[in-house]
């Protein structure tokens, strides 16, 4: 196993309280990469005068996240030696907090519903062989931005389902110059949203998305500090992009390595080998495991 890219040390945020946070979804079971973010995020905010730890639960999903999964995370992270402020927020209690930030975009102009369903996005895409590519593929052709106002009202009205996209577009030009963020480990960053085009920021199934809820859930929780694993690097884009669009502070970030298998494949959670409930049942201590997870030192 190995920890790709250096970790640095995080000297590079705000000087004053620290508040960083581990915020898990609870669909399956946490593995070393977990450990190895849980703790690098802890360490951040004891390395500070006054730093805060908090845990949050990223349950948005209620199709795949189970209450089991959610148990096992808080005690895994228990027995790794941590401990953080309760009550744990959790992302499902919190819908009206994201229904209303929504509306604002949606009174400002800046959101339109989307009826497409995955089929029709991609043979939009196949006709179109010069189609622009984002960090998450193929960008979304904006069918439905230019749906007749009428139509989008009888859709509606009949309870057509539909998500809600953010007009890029609009967005950029109500931000109106240029924004920025400043990672520790990759130093400062001109944020570049368009390159994920008209982000989905509520889904048909789902009433907000991890681009909206995650960036709310960072300023409600007065977040100054974001860890995470560097493949989450390009979404801060759009994150920042929500903060000025919503009036959000800005934290500083500092994404960080990945743990990787023998094979140089980024740890998942259907690998049960290096899940951490394995590895205790096998009988690694919760001191072995913080060294497989390259955090060595006891807190």
């Amino acid at each position: 196993m190995a920890l790709t890219d250096s970790c640095g040390s995080g000297a590079d945020a705000p000087p004053g309280e620290r508040i960083t946070r581990f915020a898990p979804s609870p669909t399956g079971l946490l593995h070393l990469g977990h450990a190895h973010s849980a703790l690098f995020a802890a360490r951040l905010a004891a390395a500070g005068p006054g730093g805060r730890f908090l845990v949050r639960i990223e349950d948005i999903d209620a199709g795949r996240c189970r209450p089991e999964y959610e148990a096992a995370i808080l005690e895994d992270l228990a027995w790794l030696g941590l401990t953080w402020e309760t009550p744990v927020r959790r992302q499902s209690g919190h819908m009206d907090h994201y229904a209303a930030a929504l509306d604002r975009l949606r009174a400002a102009g800046l959101l339109y519903p989307c009826f497409c369903t995955r089929k029709d996005i991609q043979a939009e895409i196949a006709a179109s062989p010069s189609a622009p590519h984002g960090p998450d593929g193929p960008l979304y052709p904006g069918t439905c931005r230019a749906l007749d106002p009428a139509d989008v009202a009888d859709r509606l009205a009949a309870g057509a389902p539909h998500a809600l996209r953010l007009d890029m577009a609009a967005a950029l030009a109500r931000v109106g110059g240029p924004l920025s963020w400043h990672d520790a480990a990759a130093g400062p960053q001109a944020a570049r949203p368009a390159l994920f085009g008209d982000v989905v920021l509520a889904r048909k199934d789902i009433p907000t998305s991890y681009h909206l809820a995650v960036t709310l859930d960072d300023a409600a929780q007065g977040i100054t500090l974001v860890t995470r694993g560097r493949d989450l690097f390009e979404a801060t884009h759009v994150h920042r992009l929500l903060q000025a669009l919503l009036t959000l502070p800005t934290p500083a970030y500092h994404h960080h390595g990945l743990l990787t298998d023998e094979a140089g494949r980024r740890l998942a959670k259907r690998d049960n080998a290096r899940a951490l409930r394995t590895l205790r049942e096998s009988g690694v201590s919760p001191a072995e495991a913080r060294a497989l997870a390259g955090h060595p030192d006891a807190f």
